[in-house]
């Protein structure tokens, strides 16, 4: 008999479980006849009108053929001698500090003296490399040009926008301790 009256607080939350489930389904079976006739009012809307697309006006073409005027989307005498100017010796096989940035190398020291003179340029790595004279390092064809105790100079080759190249001076000053 104890065990049966032990039994019933159990069953009897299973049974309050299942009747409370059963009135909250019940709430969600409602319909959705309020929903439909909601969406079929606004679709019954009028909206607002749409403005007319603006008209694409049209342009005259012009024909060059007058030999005073030049042509502007030919190149002129000037962009066309262009190729005699310095150009990046593509020949000759890349150093190692044509691998970095001329901004990401640091001079640290010089060695020797005179026309003998070795830069030492240390590159992200952290490893230092002796350059010369007419040796090359940066990205933009830097060749060295001069090796004083306190910097290194360098003439880059940069593309001046038209297919040409221009020689632009740049330098590496010794790291300051």
């Amino acid at each position: 008999m104890r065990a049966m009256t032990a039994m019933k607080p159990a069953r009897l939350a299973k049974l309050s479980l299942v009747v409370a489930t059963a009135l909250v389904l019940s709430g969600c079976t409602r319909g959705m006849s309020d929903l439909r006739d909601w969406v079929a009012q606004e679709k019954a809307k009028r909206g607002a009108p749409i403005p007319a697309l603006p008209v694409i006006k049209t342009f005259e073409s012009f024909t060059y053929n007058d030999q005073d005027k030049r042509d502007p989307f030919s190149p002129s005498q000037d962009e066309l001698n262009q190729g005699n100017g310095p150009r990046p010796d593509e020949g000759r096989p890349r150093q190692p500090l044509e691998a970095y940035a001329l901004d990401s190398l640091r001079m640290v020291g010089t060695i020797g003296a005179g026309s003998g003179t070795e830069a030492l340029i240390k590159d992200p790595g952290g490893v230092i490399h002796r350059v010369h004279i007419n040796e090359y390092m940066g990205q933009n064809y830097g060749r060295v040009s001069a090796i004083s105790g306190d910097h290194v100079e360098l003439v880059e080759l940069v593309s001046n926008g038209n297919g040409g190249w221009m020689e632009r001076p740049a330098s590496i000053a010794l790291e300051a301790k």
